[in-house]
């Protein structure tokens, strides 16, 4: 039941409504007081009004899309289920992966509307620092500038598996800190996973947080946030205990609990080995094609700069793309061609 003096404060404001000076804003008052009504008496009517007020209080959803025609996000019925964290580890049975597992990074709602259909899991990770903000290693990148990126991919797709890299600092400290920053990503983002990187020495954390709810991709061999202990991004394994530590690392991983590693930067026949010594799919990035599926920056892929890693195939020359538009549209500026009529708004 709705009490006297909330009853009171109703009346008022339909009073208010109605007495709006047009008849659209009266229209919009009186939803709006409509939508309060009811509020308040799911409120009185459940046993714990605080919870009936924050469920009431704001329209979930959890699938938004790009309206390509304005560049914003709207809230769209879900085509399709979004592919989970479990389907993604079954599709390695008895050691084979029959449908290898296709892995692109995506950094803004636009571009994982893009990849989305074509991929099962984006990755929004930490090269971001790299390819978005130009920084000079991955080194500097914060949580909040994953969980930005992170919700915007997220807001951008409906099919993949979406995972966010932790950043260096925000889990190598202790298993505590790891689930502290994990949990902040995924719910801050929606998010389903997050992946970090180092082999043994972060098992216990990967069990840590797997325990908790947490699902974990784990990173080995070649390892960008600990580019200045390795000294360089050189390929890694080449020495028969390098080799034998990047095996180890990846089942600790395994055993931990990860359901997919990323293999990167390793001899071939490391990466065979790692593939073949650990029950969850492995993802290769100069790794080879016999990992379980694969990863590349999608800038590189798309051939976005003229300098890349050796692993990376370009598929496209975008920026050759870009440069070329941009030059048409600053020729057209200062020879006063653009806009033109199509582009002007002309008197009737």
């Amino acid at each position: 039941m709705v009490g006297q003096g909330e009853r009171a404060g109703v009346a008022k404001l339909k009073a208010d409504a109605l007495s709006a000076p047009d008849k659209d804003s009266a229209g919009v008052r009186l939803m709006s007081l409509e939508q309060t009504q009811v509020r308040l008496a799911s409120c009185h009517s459940s046993p714990f009004p605080s919870f009936a007020r924050a469920a009431t209080s704001t329209a979930m959803s959890t699938t938004f899309q790009l309206d390509t025609s304005t560049s914003r996000s709207h809230p769209t019925p879900q085509p399709m289920r979004r592919l989970t964290v479990p389907a993604i580890r079954d599709r390695k049975q008895d050691g084979v992966t029959t449908e290898p597992i296709v892995v692109l990074t995506a950094y803004t709602a636009r571009q994982a509307q893009l990849l989305d259909p074509h991929c099962d899991v984006l990755l929004v990770g930490d090269s971001l620092g790299q390819v978005i903000y130009g920084l000079d290693s991955t080194i500097p990148v914060t949580l909040d500038m994953m969980a930005n990126h992170a919700a915007a991919v997220v807001r951008g797709s409906y099919h993949s598996v979406v995972v966010v890299d932790m950043p260096f600092g925000a889990y190598e400290a202790s298993p505590e800190k790891a689930f502290e920053s994990a949990s902040y990503l995924m719910k801050f983002s929606g998010a389903a996973a997050v992946k970090l990187e180092g082999g043994e020495a972060m098992a216990d954390t990967v069990s840590f947080l797997v325990q908790r709810g947490i699902p974990v991709v784990g990173h080995v061999g070649l390892t960008p946030q600990a580019v200045n202990v390795l000294g360089g991004y050189r390929a890694r394994g080449r020495s028969e205990a390098g080799a034998k530590k990047i095996v180890a690392d990846a089942v600790a991983l395994d055993e931990a609990g990860a359901f997919a590693i990323v293999v990167e930067g390793v001899v071939e026949p490391i990466a065979v080995d790692v593939t073949k010594a650990v029950s969850c799919p492995t993802i290769g990035i100069g790794a080879s094609a016999q990992c379980d599926g694969q990863v590349l920056v999608t800038e590189d892929m798309l051939g976005m700069f003229e300098r890349v890693p050796r692993f990376v195939k370009r598929y496209g020359d975008i920026a050759e793309v870009i440069a070329e538009t941009a030059k048409k549209y600053a020729e057209e500026v200062r020879a006063r061609t653009f806009p033109g009529e199509e582009q002007t708004y002309q008197p009737k």
